[in-house]
Protein backbone atom coordinates (compact mmCIF):
# COMPACT_ATOMS: atom_id res chain seq x y z
CA UNK A 1 0.00 0.00 0.00
CA UNK A 2 1.09 3.54 -0.55
CA UNK A 3 0.25 6.53 0.65
CA UNK A 4 1.59 10.16 1.01
CA UNK A 5 3.73 10.44 3.53
CA UNK A 6 3.93 13.86 5.99
CA UNK A 7 7.49 15.08 4.62
CA UNK A 8 7.74 13.21 1.98
CA UNK A 9 5.28 13.34 -1.09
CA UNK A 10 6.00 10.00 -2.44
CA UNK A 11 6.52 7.76 -0.11
CA UNK A 12 5.87 3.60 0.33
CA UNK A 13 4.25 3.48 4.00
CA UNK A 14 3.75 -0.10 5.60
CA UNK A 15 1.31 -0.84 9.06
CA UNK A 16 2.77 -2.51 12.18
CA UNK A 17 1.13 -3.02 15.11
CA UNK A 18 2.52 -3.20 18.19
CA UNK A 19 2.54 -6.22 20.34
CA UNK A 20 3.34 -7.30 23.70
CA UNK A 21 6.80 -8.94 22.61
CA UNK A 22 7.62 -5.44 21.29
CA UNK A 23 7.54 -3.75 24.27
CA UNK A 24 10.23 -3.52 27.35
CA UNK A 25 9.65 -3.74 30.94
CA UNK A 26 8.06 0.42 30.78
CA UNK A 27 5.25 -0.82 28.67
CA UNK A 28 7.03 1.08 25.01
CA UNK A 29 8.63 -0.22 22.26
CA UNK A 30 11.95 -1.21 22.81
CA UNK A 31 14.63 0.66 20.74
CA UNK A 32 15.94 -2.10 18.61
CA UNK A 33 12.31 -3.16 17.84
CA UNK A 34 12.00 0.06 15.82
CA UNK A 35 14.86 -1.04 13.81
CA UNK A 36 13.27 -4.33 13.10
CA UNK A 37 10.07 -2.32 12.22
CA UNK A 38 12.22 -0.52 9.57
CA UNK A 39 13.92 -3.47 8.18
CA UNK A 40 10.22 -4.98 7.02
CA UNK A 41 8.93 -1.54 5.79
CA UNK A 42 12.13 -1.59 3.41
CA UNK A 43 11.95 -5.32 2.59
CA UNK A 44 8.15 -4.64 1.52
CA UNK A 45 9.29 -1.49 -0.22
CA UNK A 46 11.22 -3.69 -2.57
CA UNK A 47 8.74 -6.11 -2.75
CA UNK A 48 6.01 -3.99 -3.82
CA UNK A 49 8.65 -2.61 -6.50
CA UNK A 50 9.00 -6.42 -7.85
CA UNK A 51 12.21 -7.39 -6.09
CA UNK A 52 12.31 -10.35 -3.60
CA UNK A 53 15.36 -10.89 -1.58
CA UNK A 54 15.72 -14.31 -2.32
CA UNK A 55 15.22 -13.94 -6.10
CA UNK A 56 17.67 -11.11 -6.03
CA UNK A 57 20.18 -13.58 -4.31
CA UNK A 58 19.27 -16.66 -6.16
CA UNK A 59 19.07 -15.33 -9.51
CA UNK A 60 21.58 -11.94 -9.54
CA UNK A 61 23.92 -12.98 -6.54
CA UNK A 62 22.61 -9.78 -4.81
CA UNK A 63 22.64 -9.40 -1.34
CA UNK A 64 22.28 -5.84 0.55
CA UNK A 65 23.98 -5.32 4.03
CA UNK A 66 23.16 -2.45 6.35
CA UNK A 67 26.22 -0.62 6.48
CA UNK A 68 24.95 2.64 8.22
CA UNK A 69 22.34 3.49 10.58
CA UNK A 70 21.77 6.62 12.45
CA UNK A 71 18.04 6.51 14.53
CA UNK A 72 16.73 9.57 16.39
CA UNK A 73 13.81 8.36 18.41
CA UNK A 74 11.71 10.95 19.83
CA UNK A 75 8.72 9.63 21.11
CA UNK A 76 7.36 6.13 22.65
CA UNK A 77 5.18 3.57 20.96
CA UNK A 78 2.84 1.25 23.13
CA UNK A 79 1.27 -1.74 23.35
CA UNK A 80 -1.38 -2.39 20.55
CA UNK A 81 -0.50 1.49 18.73
CA UNK A 82 -1.47 0.90 15.08
CA UNK A 83 2.16 2.72 13.21
CA UNK A 84 3.12 3.44 10.27
CA UNK A 85 5.99 3.16 8.98
CA UNK A 86 7.32 5.23 5.98
CA UNK A 87 10.17 4.21 3.29
CA UNK A 88 11.49 6.79 0.69
CA UNK A 89 15.50 7.12 -0.48
CA UNK A 90 17.51 10.37 -0.80
CA UNK A 91 20.18 8.72 -2.55
CA UNK A 92 20.78 5.68 -5.19
CA UNK A 93 24.19 4.92 -5.90
CA UNK A 94 25.60 2.59 -8.22
CA UNK A 95 26.73 0.22 -5.18
CA UNK A 96 24.39 1.52 -2.53
CA UNK A 97 20.92 2.77 -1.04
CA UNK A 98 20.27 5.72 1.50
CA UNK A 99 16.65 5.09 2.74
CA UNK A 100 14.69 7.60 4.65
CA UNK A 101 12.38 6.26 7.36
CA UNK A 102 10.25 7.50 9.57
CA UNK A 103 7.58 5.63 12.12
CA UNK A 104 4.44 7.46 12.75
CA UNK A 105 1.26 6.89 14.76
CA UNK A 106 -2.17 9.13 13.53
CA UNK A 107 0.62 11.63 12.43
CA UNK A 108 2.98 12.36 14.75
CA UNK A 109 6.43 11.40 14.14
CA UNK A 110 7.85 8.91 17.00
CA UNK A 111 11.26 8.00 15.39
CA UNK A 112 12.93 9.16 12.37
CA UNK A 113 16.15 7.40 10.66
CA UNK A 114 18.49 6.83 7.47
CA UNK A 115 19.65 3.45 6.81
CA UNK A 116 22.77 3.22 4.04
CA UNK A 117 22.31 -0.22 2.34
CA UNK A 118 25.34 -1.79 0.58
CA UNK A 119 25.14 -3.88 -2.79
CA UNK A 120 26.97 -6.62 -2.05
CA UNK A 121 28.11 -10.40 -4.11
CA UNK A 122 26.64 -13.27 -2.37
CA UNK A 123 29.69 -15.09 -2.89
CA UNK A 124 32.60 -12.23 -1.99
CA UNK A 125 30.90 -10.23 0.30
CA UNK A 126 32.18 -7.66 -2.04
CA UNK A 127 31.04 -4.18 -3.08
CA UNK A 128 28.65 -4.80 -6.05
CA UNK A 129 27.13 -2.65 -8.56
CA UNK A 130 23.13 -2.95 -8.65
CA UNK A 131 21.73 -4.04 -11.64
CA UNK A 132 20.12 -1.55 -13.71
CA UNK A 133 17.42 -3.05 -13.96
CA UNK A 134 16.76 -2.46 -9.87
CA UNK A 135 18.12 0.99 -11.10
CA UNK A 136 16.02 2.13 -13.48
CA UNK A 137 12.53 1.16 -11.38
CA UNK A 138 13.49 2.75 -8.42
CA UNK A 139 14.97 5.97 -10.62
CA UNK A 140 11.09 5.13 -11.60
CA UNK A 141 9.49 5.39 -8.11
CA UNK A 142 11.60 8.22 -6.83
CA UNK A 143 11.04 10.60 -9.49
CA UNK A 144 6.90 9.97 -9.31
Amino acid sequence: MTTPASPAALAFVWPVRVYYEDTDAGGVVYHANYIRFMERARTEFLRHLGFELNLLEREQRLIFAVRDLNVDFRRPARLNDLLEISVDFEAVRAASLLFVQQVSRDGQLLCAGRVRVAALSADSFRPMAIPEFMLERLECFQSG
